[in-house]
């Protein structure tokens, strides 16, 4: 017998963080023991299709044309999971998913994968969440990923519960043209990724001044993008960048992602910026270093990054709207 199922696409973008977001007071749920804000990638993209149906076994992730089974598959039915819970249905989802950048090398690409997956999946299973329940929703399996739902410069509350630590737009994508700049050193996906390093940040001796300090810096950084105050937010973003990583090195076990190019370009960037070329640097949990400069600056800015011998290539990017559904259908199935 055959009957209609719901299919929905939606396409969401990732994000690079001006203040950072590293270590959980709830791992499960992943609730962050700080705020931070970022700035979504209009130019990056990953597109998610979900279909749910009675016929199928189990649920099953396809990424870039290749079936996974690993504990990427396992983070994606514990969303289907919740959102089975939400809507009161049972059926497993089958889970297509694409991007038109590199995975797991610093990219935030959990960020836009699981902000993706929860509006399709939520449309495909017929609830209709408003901005902060998607938020909430592609949290639990990213904490990034809760950025990537509402548009252009965000900032996720670190709140008091499940339902409170979710992410908001402080201005739109338009309100500011800044350019991301990524320097790609290496395209190989990263051994330990953000999910495995979280809960081992409160090892570090400093991931609690870190902590402490947050509340000063986003406040700093909040002001700097709402007055387009470009020294401002390149000043505290490469501070809490270098403080993040910091906390990466000197947690057990440590984490090192810097590789001797990355760390390279983030001693000339400063140097630029005191010629009054306006740039500056952020990593995130990656080797791949991000040069964030003002749309005039960017092609200056990108033929300095090329000139460094190790950059393989130079991802560029400015600021992005929200996560958003682009197509849905009944289809019919066996």
């Amino acid at each position: 017998m055959s009957r209609d199922s719901l299919s929905v696409s939606a396409v969401a973008h990732p994000n690079i963080a001006f203040i950072k977001y590293w270590g959980n007071r709830d791992n499960r749920l992943r609730l962050p023991v700080n705020g931070s804000i970022s700035m979504n990638l209009g130019a990056l993209a990953t597109k998610t299709r979900v279909t749910f149906s009675p016929s199928y076994p189990r649920d099953a992730l396809t990424v870039n044309g290749m079936a996974m089974s690993d504990a990427a598959a396992e983070r994606v039915s514990e969303v289907l999971d919740e959102i089975r819970r939400l809507s009161g249905r049972s059926d497993f989802a089958d889970v297509v998913s694409e991007t038109n950048f590199p995975l797991g090398v610093g990219i935030a690409s959990s960020a836009a994968a699981f902000s993706a997956l929860a509006l399709a999946a939520a449309g495909a299973a017929g609830l209709e969440l408003k901005e902060a329940g998607l938020s909430r929703l592609a949290r639990l399996g990213s904490g990034s990923a809760c950025r990537s739902v509402p548009g252009g410069f965000c900032e996720w509350k670190s709140g008091g519960s499940d339902e409170d630590s979710i992410a908001h737009s402080i201005a739109p994508a338009d309100h500011w043209h800044l350019v991301d700049l990524i320097a790609i050193f290496s395209t190989a996906h990263k051994k330990v990724g953000s999910s495995a390093g979280h809960p081992s940040a409160a090892t570090s001796p400093y991931q609690e001044a870190r902590v402490l300090d947050a509340p000063r810096r986003i406040q700093v950084c909040r002001e700097a993008i709402l007055t387009r105050d470009f020294d401002r937010l390149a000043i505290v973003s490469e501070e809490d960048s270098t403080m993040m990583h910091c906390v990466m090195m000197t947690q057990r076990p440590a984490l090192f992602y810097w590789e001797p190019g990355s760390l390279a370009l983030m001693k000339a960037v400063p140097a630029w910026r005191a010629e009054g070329l306006a740039a500056f640097y952020t990593l995130d949990a990656g080797p791949n270093v991000h040069v964030i400069c003002e749309a005039g600056s960017a092609d200056e800015v990108e033929a300095r990054i090329r000139a460094f011998p190790t950059v393989q290539d130079v991802i560029r990017s400015g600021a992005g709207g929200p996560a958003h559904v682009v197509s849905s259908g009944l289809i019919l199935m066996d």
